[in-house]
C-alpha cells in the first residue's frame, strides 16, 4: 500500500503540483489582524490536543509550522463543532456541484462551488488531530504544500477559467484538482472504510 501511495504522490508532483521548499516555507505577507486570527486558531487547536499530539506538533520543522499558520490565516471559516469528516462531506458536495456545472456549461455555478472548495472551513482542532499520530512529522506533512496547491490552488484556477466561460480549461483544472484530492487521501487515509482490526 505504501508503494501505491508514493506512486500517487509522485504522479501528482509530475503533473506540476510540487513546490520547492523555498516556495512554501516563506509565508506571504498578511495583515496583522489576519496573523492574530490565525495564531489564535492554532493556539486554540493546540489546547484541544492531547499531550502526546502537542509534543509531536511542537517538534515539527519551522517551515511546516509556518505552512500550518498560513492555512489558518487563509481559511477564515473555523468550526468549533465540525469534524474533518463533516468538512470533507461539505467539500464533496461542492466537488459534485463543480462536476455538474462543467457538464452543463454553467460557469457561474462552477466558479462559486470551486471557490467554496478553496475556502472550506477548518474542522474543530484543525487538521492534525485527524491524522495518524505517526504521520505528524516533517516527512509525511511535507507533502501538504503541494497538495494544498493542487486542491485549493486548482480550485481557484478552475473558478477563474469557469468565470471566463473557458469550460475546457475548467475541466482540465478539475482533473488536476482531483489528482490532488486522490494523492492527499492516499497518503493520509488509504482506502476508506478499511479497518486495521479486521483479518
Amino acid at each position: 500500500m505504501r508503494t501505491a501511495k508514493r506512486g500517487v504522490i509522485a504522479a501528482a508532483v509530475a503533473l506540476g503540483l510540487g513546490l520547492s521548499g523555498a516556495a512554501w516555507s516563506q509565508a506571504p505577507a498578511f495583515a496583522p489582524e489576519d496573523m492574530q486570527r490565525g495564531k489564535a486558531f492554532l493556539q486554540k487547536s493546540m489546547g484541544m490536543m492531547k499531550p502526546e499530539l502537542q509534543e509531536k506538533v511542537k517538534a515539527l520543522p519551522p517551515e511546516i509550522q509556518q505552512f500550518l499558520l498560513k492555512i489558518a490565516i487563509k481559511h477564515t471559516r473555523h468550526s468549533d463543532k465540525l469534524t474533518l469528516r463533516q468538512v470533507m462531506e461539505e467539500i464533496l458536495a461542492d466537488y459534485q456541484a463543480v462536476a455538474i456545472a462543467i457538464a452543463t456549461d454553467n460557469g457561474e455555478l462552477a466558479a462559486d462551488a470551486a471557490r467554496r472548495i478553496a475556502n472550506h472551513r477548518l474542522p474543530r482542532g484543525g487538521l492534525l488531530p485527524y491524522l495518524p499520530l505517526e504521520m505528524i512529522n516533517g516527512k509525511d506533512l511535507g507533502v501538504l504544500p503541494a497538495m494544498e496547491d493542487a486542491v485549493e490552488g486548482g480550485a481557484h484556477r478552475l473558478a477563474a477559467a469557469a468565470e471566463k466561460g473557458d469550460m475546457g480549461t475548467a475541466a482540465q483544472q478539475f482533473g488536476a484538482m482531483t489528482a490532488g484530492c486522490v494523492a492527499c487521501h492516499a497518503h493520509f487515509r488509504g482506502q476508506p472504510g478499511t479497518s486495521p482490526r479486521l483479518k
